[in-house]
């Protein structure tokens, strides 16, 4: 019982095989990621990717899926990209965001004199609002990440959650 999945490559969109290397480009720019896994074989024909493998062992299986799902969010991502929406939330102290270089300063916090530091991972694109920041990218991985720094640099710890609800949260997901 052989497993095969296939990713529709759509016009506009380049991809190339070489050695378990799969490099995908786009209108909005290139991603490379290494898809090598024992007993899984890739393949570019026809205008599509194709993930397939003789095994029935259920790691394996489930690694078919994880490797077509990366390629659809590649292919997805030079193509449109990826975009964030986060909401800035306060009650009482304003939160003040200041972008320095591949770091986001969050500063006030809670009325905390010192500043909480998020990292922005290379590749990923921030701008900040009013009340709002935006994240945005080609790589899922990466614009994700940063969303996710950002979140956790304001995480409240020994107060209680119900009433201290100050925060960087994500809202949407484009």
């Amino acid at each position: 019982m052989a497993i095969t999945r296939q990713v529709e490559i759509p016009p506009g969109v380049d991809v190339t095989l070489d050695g378990g290397v799969l490099t995908v480009s786009g209108p909005k720019g290139t991603l490379v990621r290494d898809m090598r896994f024992p007993q899984i074989d890739l393949m570019v024909e026809g205008g599509e990717v194709v993930v397939s493998t003789a095994s029935e062992k259920k790691r394996i299986l489930a690694m078919t899926g994880t490797l077509e799902a990366h390629a659809k969010n590649m292919i997805r991502g030079v193509a449109d990209g990826y975009e964030y929406r986060m909401k800035v939330v306060y009650s009482h102290f304003p939160i003040q965001l200041k972008q320095q270089g591949n770091r986001l300063e969050i500063t006030n916090f809670l009325g905390e004199k010192q500043p909480r530091i998020a990292k922005i991972i290379e590749g990923v694109t921030v701008k900040i609002g009013n009340d709002e920041v935006t994240i945005t990218g080609i790589d899922k991985e990466k614009v994700g990440n940063t969303a996710a720094n950002i979140e956790h640099a304001t995480r409240i710890t020994k107060r209680d959650p119900r009433v201290f609800q100050d925060g960087i949260y994500i809202t949407e997901r484009v």
